[in-house]
């Protein structure tokens, strides 16, 4: 499945499906866990705020591990090396929910499990920039793949779970996290540029700018807005009824949204620039979790809702990546990535995962998806007036 073929598209230099792969499999694992654990660990007797510290602590080790991984990498660039030793640790930790019980034991292992976890997708991103440099417009399409892997992930575990019960989800977990390990060994690393270091921006250089401060801090308020989405959407249908096949086609349906939004992102960037996709995708979150906070028993509504994941994830994502990569150039990718990942999927995360396991139950979802609301209204406020008002061009890097 993962030997590169030779297409009129793309040139042998770049193993398109291996690095496909790579990411099929990570978001494959992403698919069979973020919509269902939360149903697991209440299924095996947590309550809400047990599973909100519990999928707080799942997040905090991004904060670290990250930036520890990344310094690593760019120290040593031995990225694909350490790509390889994360993804091999994650899935035997990982294994321990199988054996061990209780909340002590759950916590250890969440810790465990997720930095090495938490070390992977970052290295493997700055790993896919390198290998399409001469290209860059083909990030997005191999990107999309893992958008796949999530769709086919969530649909099969929904059904599996009406079918079969939710006992064996871990089984399912490691799984996938054994197929992306054996995808990450078959993969070749990329060739680097050798970087004089008198050309070297210091990295504290590029962290002092107003520009990247703000950016970094909007990634924060997104990803902190999604978190009681990751963690608590599936309970919330559940609460409405919907079953696990429903809210896996509502998961399903996000994704698709983002994978057309890959698609379309190479003709949509040529007629619109950075700073508008920002500002477009941030728009349309405040409409997402609004939607959500009050038409939770529409079905029509929350599919408009999914919908929008497209400009929430999928938009922002790509500007993302495009900002980190012209912000920290070629010689601070790694740790590029790893600062991004820590301060948005790490902080932000977590701060959401609290937020929202603590006032799930007293004050109500209505309001924890407000919040998500006014994070977003905040980032795009901080958007509007520090993020690319001077860097209006179309990207040159990824798209």
């Amino acid at each position: 499945m993962f030997v590169d073929k030779p297409t009129h598209k793309l040139p042998m230099s770049i193993p398109y499906w291996r690095l496909s792969g790579f990411y099929f499999f990570y978001f494959a694992t992403v698919g069979s866990f973020i919509p269902y654990w939360s149903l697991y660990l209440k299924h095996v007797g947590f309550n809400a705020d047990a599973i909100g510290e519990l999928s707080a602590l799942l997040i905090s080790t991004k904060i670290i591990s990250p930036n520890l991984w990344g310094w690593i990498a760019d120290k040593t660039g031995k990225s694909l090396r350490i790509i390889r030793l994360a993804s091999f640790f994650a899935g035997f930790l990982f294994v321990g929910f199988l054996f061990f019980h209780g909340y002590g034991w759950f916590a250890v292992i969440t810790l465990s499990f997720s930095f090495f976890w938490n070390a992977a997708l970052p290295q493997f991103e700055a790993v896919t920039l390198q290998h399409v440099k001469t290209e860059p417009h083909r990030y997005s399409r191999i990107r999309l793949w893992g958008s796949v892997g999530f769709i086919v992930a969530v649909l099969g575990v929904g059904r599996l779970l009406d079918d079969l019960g939710i006992d064996d989800l871990p089984v399912i977990v490691v799984s996938s996290l054994v197929f992306m390990w054996l995808v990450s060994l078959i993969t070749p690393d990329a060739q680097r540029n050798p970087v004089h270091h008198a050309e070297v921006v210091g990295l504290l250089d590029i962290l002092k700018k107003p520009e990247v401060i703000a950016f970094l801090l909007v990634s924060l308020l997104v990803q902190l807005a999604h978190s009681p989405y990751y963690v608590f959407y599936s309970m919330y249908l559940k609460h409405y009824n919907y079953s696990a096949s429903y809210t896996g086609l509502l998961w399903t349906c996000g994704v698709v949204a983002e994978i057309v939004l890959f698609m379309t992102m190479k003709p949509l960037l040529k007629k619109v620039s950075l700073r508008t996709l920002l500002l477009s995708s941030l728009v349309l979150s405040v409409i997402r979790w609004l939607l959500i906070a009050d038409y939770a028993d529409n079905l029509a509504v929350l599919i408009v809702a999914q919908l929008l994941h497209a400009a929430t994830f999928g938009g922002t994502h790509v500007a993302a990546m495009h900002l980190i990569y012209d912000y920290f150039g070629e010689q601070h990718q790694g740790k590029g990535q790893a600062i991004y990942t820590s301060l948005s999927f790490g902080l932000g995360g977590m701060l959401g995962s609290l937020y929202a396991g603590y006032y799930w139950e007293s004050l109500g979802a209505e309001f924890v998806y407000l919040i998500a609301a006014l994070c977003c209204a905040v980032a795009l406020l901080i958007a509007y007036l520090w993020v690319g008002r001077e860097n209006t061009q179309k990207p040159t890097a990824l798209s």
